[in-house]
């Protein structure tokens, strides 16, 4: 699903943000990237979905070298993937029903698939008393829970989340993770970034650890 060879990734001269990376991730697989801040998380995910280009490797996504891509492609690769980022990313003159709807009407679906999907999934995140809010009128944490609802809607190939639980609540949390855990059983690829250690022995699955952009583990829980 997911293939890296001697990624390299440089900001400026003898600063790597990821140092020859080789891994692979496969169809359906639930994996974690952790480490220090600035370890490399979020220029991991951000080159899975094209947000930045490698400097030096190659990079297969279900079977296509998007390194390859132009900017043409791009679009139509992202339609495969559901992304919550950690800066939400909301559009904040567009109401919660609005923010969560706009990939569903990216992807062509009808008006009515558009209204059951969206409400259903506001309901999973326990905000579905909000969708004619903005998001500027929401708590930093609700703002999260859109974002992931945002991401889960359009039930995608691959989902990517940077730091996802990071302004949420413990109970929230296990909620958001619930959501993870069962688009992952029915077959979505998930690589979330986190630094929470106690919601990796709560959830254990593979671990990538990352370091001064070099994995430092790879570990698959017994």
């Amino acid at each position: 699903m997911i293939q890296l060879y001697n990624v390299t990734k440089s900001y400026l001269r003898g600063q790597n943000a990821l140092d020859d990376i080789t891994l692979k991730i496969e169809k359906g697989e639930f994996v974690y990237l952790t480490g220090p801040s600035g370890a490399g998380k979020s220029t991991f995910l951000k080159l899975l979905y094209c947000a930045e280009r490698p400097t030096r490797g190659q990079i297969l996504v279900n079977g296509r070298n998007i390194t390859r891509f132009g900017a043409g492609r791009i679009p139509m690769l992202r339609r495969d993937f559901g992304i919550v980022f950690q800066d939400f990313k909301l559009l904040n003159r567009r109401t919660v029903y609005e923010n969560v709807a706009f990939p569903l009407e990216v992807t062509g679906h009808k008006r009515f698939e558009i209204s059951k999907k969206v409400y259903q999934t506001l309901k999973r995140v326990g905000l579905q008393h909000r969708l004619n809010d903005h998001p500027l009128q929401l708590s930093g944490g609700e703002q999260q829970r859109v974002a992931v609802a945002r991401a889960l809607v359009v039930d995608p190939l691959i989902l990517l989340a940077d730091e996802p639980t990071g302004n949420l609540d413990p109970d929230v949390t296990l909620e958001i993770m619930e959501m993870f855990k069962d688009a992952n059983a029915r077959g979505t690829t998930v690589v979330m970034a986190t630094h929470d250690r106690q919601l990796i022995r709560q959830f254990p699955r593979r671990v990538l650890e990352l370091d001064a952009g070099c994995i430092q583990t790879d570990e698959i829980p017994c």
